[in-house]
């Protein structure tokens, strides 16, 4: 595993699925974690474990990252507990799928601002604190949903803010230039988190006509995440910036 040892990261939706896999692995590599999340309970357990796994994991729960302000207090509290920001991994969000003809303009705007609208806000929040702190990095989450549509669900809106996120990343790599701060986005696919399990887990829904789409013939665990996460904020990656890299077990490889 890739040293972060004394770095501080921030990861945003650490109550569960891939942002508590972040965390964890996160602190087992050294760093310093703040996390944050709107579920009191899954935040605070995610915290109980890194801890008892020897890591060092402060947090903010409920935390709404969709205004200025609830950004600014994660970031501002983050740099009071732990002296600065080196990592920002804008790791949350919250989908809005189904068919285009049922897609509102109510469902459209909840998309991007829980999508496209939290990375914007906490990027601006941190980003005096990464400059200041001489150089970060940048995570943003993308999806496969990016890059392609899909048969088996509708994710117009979902794609879109995704895509959005991919661009939005990509000009962060020449604003952050002068500063030694890198950007780069992770794009996953079928990911098995506590959002998808009930479709993951339905023997009776298209699981197997999607697992029979993905090369690697399975779905991915958060872990698969969260070790490129890590890998990209490590030393070990200073020379990867404006890179969308897909955990998606080949599929964007051989997508029509």
């Amino acid at each position: 595993m890739s040293s972060l040892e004394g770095r501080v990261a921030l990861i945003s939706g650490t109550a569960g699925g891939m942002g508590r896999a972040a965390a964890l692995i996160f602190a087992a590599a050294g760093a310093r974690v703040a996390g944050c999340d709107l579920d009191v309970a899954g935040d605070a357990e995610t915290a109980r474990m890194v801890r008892e796994a020897g890591g060092v994991m402060t947090s903010q729960a409920p935390l709404d990252l969709t205004s200025a302000d609830g950004a600014r207090e994660w970031v501002e509290q983050a740099v009071a507990d732990h002296g600065g920001v080196d990592i920002l991994y804008n790791n949350a969000s919250v989908a809005r799928v189904g068919p285009w003809d049922e897609l509102d303009f109510e469902a459209w705007r909840f998309a991007m601002t829980y999508e496209l609208d939290i990375v914007y806000l906490s990027t601006r929040a941190a980003w005096p604190h990464l400059v200041a702190r001489g150089g970060g990095v940048i995570i943003n989450i993308a999806s496969v949903a990016a890059h392609r549509g899909a048969s088996f669900v509708h994710q117009h809106a979902h794609g879109a803010a995704k895509g959005a996120v991919a661009s939005f990343t990509r000009h962060l790599v020449v604003s952050g230039a002068p500063h030694h701060i890198r950007a780069n986005t992770i794009s996953p696919g079928m990911i098995r988190t506590p959002a998808t399990a009930g479709f993951v887990d339905d023997p009776g829904g298209p699981i197997a006509t999607v697992l029979a789409s993905i090369p690697a013939g399975r779905v991915g665990a958060p872990e698969d995440v969260a070790r490129v996460a890590a890998f990209l904020a490590s030393d070990a990656a200073s020379y990867i910036n404006g890179a969308d890299i897909p955990v998606d077990g080949g599929i964007l490889a051989v997508a029509p």
